[in-house]
């Protein structure tokens, strides 16, 4: 799925808004999540380093897997280090992010696995130690001549 984020910094208002889109049907894209922050707390974040601004980033509504997230902390940083841009915007794809993890393309570390041994069904032999099998009974007995009145019409 292609993902967009809009990152912007709004100082009048002092805080930092990241917007979330997500390409549900081809050729657009829908408004997923809106996410405010304060300004002190992603400055103060940006300035502990990377690891603080992702757990600041990072909220039960905006929850990024960690590559998006990593890219979506860079452009906040870059945001923060640019005096003039208020705005930036993050394209995301889960297949290229696949290809980039590894995931994806990539020949199997061993190849001459036999599928006939895999579908040989192997089943340890059943010992019969004349031991009887006794009856599960059930949990909940329930009596066939029982009614319970739920409260209907009076």
């Amino acid at each position: 799925m292609k993902q967009k984020y809009v990152v912007l910094k709004q100082d009048e208002n002092d805080q930092l808004i990241i917007k979330e889109f997500a390409e549900l049907d081809k050729g657009g894209m829908s408004f997923i999540c809106e996410e405010f922050y304060a300004r002190k707390e992603i400055e103060a974040a940006v300035l502990k380093g990377k690891d603080a601004l992702l757990a600041g980033l990072r909220t039960p509504n905006m929850f990024p897997c960690g590559i998006f997230a990593d890219k979506i902390a860079d452009t906040v940083m870059a945001l923060y280090e640019s005096e003039d841009r208020q705005t930036m915007e993050v394209f995301l794809n889960d297949i290229e992010v696949i290809d980039e993890v590894g995931q994806v393309g990539e020949p199997l570390e061993d190849d001459n696995v036999e599928i006939d041994g895999l579908l040989e069904e192997k089943f340890e032999e059943f010992e019969d130690d004349d031991t009887p099998l006794t009856k599960v009974g059930a949990p909940v007995k329930i009596a066939d001549d029982e009614t319970i009145d739920i409260g209907g019409d009076e």
